[in-house]
């Protein structure tokens, strides 16, 4: 397994880059109360008018758990849709005018969205290599996003099961840790964290002097946990929407506007 730094509607867009052909989004809507049960079901119902979205090149529906990392709880009331799109114009328009998005916003009480271009990838989901580095791969000014997901083997799931919440539970006194969630296709076996970080230099903070993170990948290696795995990490560029009630990278964008 690759360490954690190996692997390292209309919306305004905070960037002076060249827009390259493809990037990358993950939304996180947030269910009302009371609509727990049509949450739960979009995780099937979705699947259709996502196949026949114009310009979308790759998607991932996803539940969460409670907490900044993997979760033994589900959260039935927060889920994801990571994509990767052939362009901005194709995403804008499934943002501003997908029927799905509005069936979505008459079920959430808030939806938080974050534009990413693609620094690195390693690694595959389902087989597939969705993250085409689409930016220069040295130094980025402000934050950065890291995605790690990882297919479970069903015979290392105990291990597994218990060694990760510790180091999830790292996550909690991360320095430069901007927000962070757990997501997942299938609990326990299909897992992923997603997380924004104040910079590069931070994520080799945490990655190198957490000794249960660093346990974690040891053990990970020796005992072969995993089936598939996939490491990505990202420059966000534009922030939309809320997330617990703010934008988590409003701030930090607005510093770096044009170099995000």
């Amino acid at each position: 397994m690759r360490t954690f730094t190996e692997a390292l509607l209309e919306l305004p867009l905070q960037t002076s880059a060249p827009a390259p052909a493809r990037l990358t989004t993950l939304t996180l809507f947030g269910i009302c109360r009371g609509h727990v049960r049509w949450g739960l079901a979009q995780m099937g119902t979705s699947v259709a008018p996502l196949n026949q979205t114009p310009g979308l090149l790759f998607y991932k529906l996803l539940g969460s758990g409670q907490g900044k990392g993997f979760s033994l709880t589900p959260d039935f009331r927060r889920y994801g849709l990571m994509a990767t799109w052939e362009s901005q114009e194709a995403a804008t328009d499934f943002f501003q005018n997908s029927s799905l998005i509005r069936d979505y916003r008459q079920h959430t009480d808030e939806i938080w969205t974050v534009w990413l271009y693609p620094l690195q990838s390693h690694g595959q989901w389902d087989g597939k290599a969705p993250f085409q580095p689409a930016l220069p791969t040295g130094h980025v000014a402000g934050p950065v996003a890291v995605l790690t997901r990882a297919s479970v083997n069903w015979l290392k799931l105990p291990r597994f099961m218990r060694y990760a919440p510790g180091a999830t539970r790292a996550l909690d006194s991360a320095k430069g840790l901007i927000c962070s969630i757990g997501l997942g296709e299938l609990p326990f076996i299909r897992q992923a964290t997603f997380s924004v970080w104040e910079s590069a230099e931070a994520i080799k903070a945490y990655a190198y002097q957490d000794p249960m993170h660093q346990e974690v990948i040891q053990r990970t290696r020796a005992e072969k946990w995993y089936s598939e795995e996939l490491f990505a990490r990202f420059s966000p560029f534009a922030s939309d929407g809320t997330w617990h009630g703010t934008d988590p990278l409003q701030a930090y964008l607005a510093l770096y506007p044009n170099e995000s």
